[in-house]
């Protein structure tokens, strides 16, 4: 079994509280939510947009996922938090673009608010390791 290994990256936003942006183990990385922070200045992108805001999260997963050597093309499950369902198929739209015709599992809920404001956070599980024929991308393990 593989050991837990946290997830940095400055390509995305710093944690806004206790927790990883992502962590890797068992051969998966658990991404969490990311919202539409802009990873240099901190603020809010598109705020009150839905689907403005949802292209920055998924900017932010990528990033997350990227660091942890996989990609979005890798991802198994995703978690969307909605302020108001009534953006549903606005993030559906940038969402179809974003994983394409074989999307992964998902599911959609609101919520009564979600951190700085924003209207949507996704969260995501995916495959850990190099793509098939790609080399290993991940940082070595420390000795």
């Amino acid at each position: 079994m593989s050991p837990r290994r946290v997830v940095r990256t400055d390509a995305a936003p710093a944690a806004i509280g206790p927790y990883s942006q992502a962590v890797v183990g068992g051969g998966l990385v658990y991404a969490s939510g990311q919202i539409a922070l802009d990873p240099i200045r901190g603020d809010l992108v598109g705020a009150g947009d839905a689907a403005r805001e949802a292209e920055q999260v998924l900017r932010n997963l990528e990033a997350v996922l990227r660091a942890a050597g996989s990609g979005l093309e890798r991802v198994l499950r995703c978690e969307v938090y909605l302020v108001d369902l009534a953006d549903f198929a606005a993030v559906n739209a940038v969402y179809a673009r974003a994983f394409g015709a074989d999307p992964p599992a998902r599911v959609t809920i609101q919520a009564a608010a979600l951190p700085r404001g924003a209207r949507v956070e996704i969260a995501a599980v995916a495959l850990a390791g190099p793509r098939p024929g790609e080399p290993d991308a991940r940082p070595a393990a420390p000795a």
